[in-house]
């Protein structure tokens, strides 16, 4: 597994029942995790008394209740690069916040590749999809590379520039685009263009500008297949990311050793990544991640 065990603001700080004590910079918050199916005794203070609490309902979906939050707080983390990032979080719907703590692991693994690469004196082209409210798009520009942003929702887009500016990366060679991001890579291709480094962090389940389904267990293989296509032919490395119950590292091992290693060359690896949990010192599964270095 791949643990994001660096942060300094954040933790998990126990789980049990389906949720997570968390703390966020100073603010507990309990949220839904539906990788929490054991019931060990809740001897952390602060499930008693927590900042906010997310409630999942029966009938889907569910809702925040606040106690003492602010709209909206900070938290920072030092890659390994030696940069700060600096992240915007507020309560989102859906149990959110804004920011993945786990995928700080990722950050660190590809802004090493690019600060050596551009140490060596290479520029470096990366292309985000799905890509959120930024973290991997600060991550990449903080460590020297150019970044193109996908998303398709005009308010994250938003969100990541705001996080950006807080980083001191407003004028950072980044590109934000509030696209669909298989047109985007139709339209790409079609453009010639092509990019070092690709990210993607695919849904789950989503719908396209014309009312197009996307599942993820139908989709992905094809839009793999398609964004590889915009690969340099120098590249340094393409990540998958996956919160998809039953999408296992070893799936996307296959798809990324038959659509990028065994056209590009490279070696594929890919497994959980995940979250140290203080109370019972235990590792928390939060997904996959597959990594294709070159």
């Amino acid at each position: 597994m791949w643990v994001s065990d660096r942060w300094k603001e954040y933790e998990v700080l126990d789980c049990s029942g389906g949720e997570k004590l968390e703390n966020w910079n100073g603010y507990v918050l309990i949220r839904p995790d539906p990788q929490v199916i054991w019931n060990t005794p809740k001897r952390c203070a602060g499930w008693s008394r927590p900042n906010a609490h997310y409630f999942r309902s029966a009938k889907g979906g569910g809702e925040w209740k606040f106690y003492d939050l602010p709209e909206q707080w900070q938290m920072n983390f030092a890659l390994s690069c030696g940069k700060t990032l600096t992240f915007h979080l507020k309560p989102f719907h859906f149990k959110h916040t804004g920011l993945f703590p786990e995928q700080a692991a990722n950050w660190d693994w590809f802004s090493g590749q690019i600060s050596r690469a551009v140490e060596a004196g290479r520029t470096v082209s990366v292309l985000n999809l799905f890509a959120y409210t930024g973290g991997a798009t600060l991550a990449a520009a903080a460590a020297g590379a150019s970044v193109t942003h996908v998303d398709a929702s005009k308010g994250m887009v938003q969100w990541a520039k705001d996080n950006a500016v807080a980083s001191g990366l407003a004028d950072a060679p980044i590109r934000w685009l509030v696209d669909d991001c298989k047109k985007f890579v139709e339209r790409e291709i079609r453009r010639g263009n092509h990019y070092d480094a690709i990210i993607m962090d695919p849904p789950s389940y989503g719908r396209g500008p014309k009312g197009e389904i996307w599942k993820i267990e139908e989709s992905l293989h094809e839009f793999l297949k398609l964004t590889a296509q915009l690969l340099s032919d120098r590249p340094l490395f393409f990540l998958i990311n996956s919160y998809t119950t039953g999408l296992q590292p070893g799936v996307l091992t296959y798809l990324l050793s038959t659509e990028i290693t065994a056209k590009f060359g490279g070696s594929v690896l890919s497994d959980e990544i995940g979250l140290p949990v203080s109370e019972t010192g235990l590792l928390l599964p939060c997904g996959a991640a597959g990594r294709v270095e070159f």
